[in-house]
């Protein structure tokens, strides 16, 4: 290659996700990204608020590469939570039911599952399960130790089958929460 020929990447130039980038975000996901609050806090008043904070810091045009915008959006939200179910002085921890029509579908069952599970043992199930991540970056966001996630992580996943029968094959409601999220 001549001093005056360039590699292509030279050509690239990232694009940073924009407000409008943020609103197209929330306005296709909204239902997903209000489950994954409500699978995380347990409660629908403070699922709103999880959402409507993680709405707010997404408006604070945060520098983000485009495509990354829903991954952060999402770790904002699990970022969000935490700081509401752990952190605050305040909080009502009182567990709501997904619908109050009580449908008797699997995904309602599952969720309702999930959301009897003790706080770290949700965060930890919902973090590496239904959303994938990491047992380190499950660790780092919960601040706990990475045989601890693995602990949490295997306590809820013993314990869901005793509070709604989920199993975890391809079709079942595990599958479908993670498919809800995604």
């Amino acid at each position: 290659m001549s001093g005056s020929e360039k590699p292509e990447t030279s050509n690239f130039q990232a694009e940073y996700a924009r407000r409008s980038d943020y609103c197209e975000i929330f306005e296709k996901n909204v239902e997903r990204l209000y489950l994954l609050a409500f699978l995380l806090t347990a409660n629908h008043e403070e699922a709103e608020q999880c959402f409507a904070m993680t709405l707010a810091d997404a408006f604070k045009e945060q520098v983000v590469f485009k495509e990354w915008t829903l991954a952060w959006v999402k770790r904002c939200l699990i970022k969000n939570a935490i700081q509401i179910v752990f952190l605050a002085s305040t909080r009502s921890a009182k567990r709501d039911l997904w619908s109050a029509r009580q449908h008797e579908t699997e995904r309602y069952r599952a969720i309702d599952a999930v959301t009897t599970l003790p706080s770290l043992d949700r965060f930890v199930f919902v973090m590496s399960v239904v959303e994938r991540h990491s047992t380190w970056e499950c660790s780092i966001l919960l601040g706990c130790s990475m045989s601890k996630v693995v602990e949490t992580r295997m306590r809820a996943l013993r314990r869901l089958p005793e509070l709604g029968e989920i199993s975890s094959g391809v079709g079942s409601p595990i599958a479908r929460l993670q498919q809800a999220t995604a």
